[in-house]
């Protein structure tokens, strides 16, 4: 008897010691992932019937979005190479650094379709890469805000000061690389068409990102020219082809926003286009493009929205309908719910 006692008391004492040194955690439905949820059991109804209503969603969409970007009228004219001298078409990067040689150059543009106003004046450029580490960080924020930090160019190199050390404002290689290519337009019958370059750019970057008391000192006076200059009369705030460069793209391919032409054009109308081509893409292969674009209400010509909707819809559509024919033709008992694990332990608690 004692035997049966003392060996219930050490196999008591040895569950309560493994108990203790155990590494299993304490029971918790939250740590078991037992708490209420919703399980859904995928039916071949319910397959069929989400990807349906899917399709029947995204079709539409995409035929929208369709009719929308074909309503955009675009001209797209490519110019840095027709506006070359023939004799200087082997040597592009000599004739492009020499001031001696005229830049102007005169383009033909014929409209295909009527443009509603406002029509919208862009310049493209391809392999320029906005995106390059070194050339987004080359700037200094706080000097495009206040004119009290003026000698802030940190984050500028390598244009951040003249010879003799004075700050330049703005600084960075953003600033230093601003496009300057011009353009004018004159109609058919002679009528100049104005390009109105007022709220081009972003109204949070002109009352936030660039200072009303911030003025051109000291840009582009060094001996390499990167490309246009700055008006030193007017605050930051109000250049605003500057703070449209200084919004950087994100791809190598980009337009960024010239002006716009308050005036409708109509089909096979003639604009004569004379332009400045100054600005240098020879040295890196470059190329440069004006457009003129009407918009709709999704915007600029873009078939790639309409082509990815009609892609899904197209595709849930035919899933839809194999997955209905499978299931016609080879049937599928389904299985009883309530052998699931989760249904079992409900019903056992």
């Amino acid at each position: 008897m004692m035997d049966d006692v003392s060996a219930s008391a050490a196999g008591s004492s040895s569950g309560s010691g493994d108990r203790r040194n155990s590494k299993r955690p304490k029971y918790s439905r939250f740590t078991q992932q037992e708490l209420p949820a919703c399980k859904p059991i995928l039916t071949p109804l319910w397959v069929i019937s989400l990807f349906t209503l899917v399709g029947i969603i995204f079709i539409p969409i995409g035929l929208a979005s369709l009719l929308a970007s074909n309503d955009v009228v675009e001209i797209v004219d490519r110019y840095e190479t027709a506006c070359v001298p023939p004799s200087m078409i082997n040597d592009k990067v000599g004739y492009i650094q020499n001031p001696a040689i005229s830049k102007a150059c005169a383009r033909v543009l014929k409209v295909p379709k009527d443009m509603d106003k406002p029509i919208y004046v862009y310049y493209q450029l391809d392999n320029f890469y906005q995106n390059h580490r070194r050339y987004v960080k080359s700037r200094n924020d706080k000097q495009l805000r206040d004119a009290s930090k003026a000698y802030e160019t940190s984050g500028c190199d390598p244009e951040k000061t003249t010879v003799d050390g004075t700050p330049i404002v703005p600084c960075g290689l953003i600033a230093w690389s601003l496009f300057n290519d011009t353009y004018s337009f004159t109609h058919g019958n002679g009528e100049s068409l104005i390009v109105n370059k007022k709220d081009i750019s972003w109204k949070s970057d002109r009352d936030h990102k660039f200072g009303s008391d911030v003025y051109p000192k000291n840009f582009q006076n060094g001996a390499l020219i990167g490309g246009g200059k700055l008006d030193s009369k007017k605050p930051l705030s109000k250049q605003e082809d500057l703070i449209v460069w200084m919004r950087t793209a994100a791809l190598p391919t980009f337009r960024k926003l010239y002006g716009r032409i308050e005036m409708d054009l109509k089909e096979n109308d003639i604009i004569t286009v004379n332009l400045e081509n100054n600005y240098n893409t020879y040295s890196f292969g470059g190329k440069k493009k004006l457009v003129l674009s009407t918009t709709s209400w999704l915007g600029g010509k873009n078939d790639f929205l309409g082509i990815a909707y009609l892609s899904v819809g197209g595709l849930c559509f035919f899933l839809a309908t194999a997955f209905t024919v499978l299931y016609l033709v080879t049937p599928r008992k389904l299985g009883d719910p309530s052998f699931l694990s989760w249904n079992r332990n409900s019903g056992i608690q």
